[in-house]
């Protein structure tokens, strides 16, 4: 995804800082990490609180395989599909990704 592309997605927010890392992109706000680019798909920060709302919004959590070939689970949620068509509901859900960055440590 090019970066006109990721500022329209969080313009609900204001402006963002987009990084190469991970061989993709880490998305900040306010120098508060809280969106992942990997594999051309975006995936929004969760916490303990928020997860719950991506998990019955039917997201899919991010994991990667560890080095005992286990699954490791990561604090990033994929993005409902009807978000993409509906600013107001992305709105919604990078604002809960940002809540969760302001709740984390």
């Amino acid at each position: 995804m090019d970066r006109d592309a990721i500022e329209e997605m969080f313009q609900a927010l204001g402006p963002v800082t987009i990084k190469r890392m991970f061989g993709g992109k880490g998305i900040y706000h306010q120098g508060r990490i809280l969106a992942l680019e990997v594999y051309d798909e975006i995936l929004l920060k969760a916490d303990a609180v928020s997860a719950p709302d991506f998990a019955a919004a039917g997201c899919r959590q991010w994991f990667y395989d560890g080095k005992s070939g286990k699954p490791v689970k990561m604090p990033y949620w994929s993005i409902p599909d009807e978000a993409f068509d509906d600013p107001d509901l992305m709105a919604l859900w990078v604002r809960r990704a940002y809540a969760a960055a302001l709740r984390a440590k």
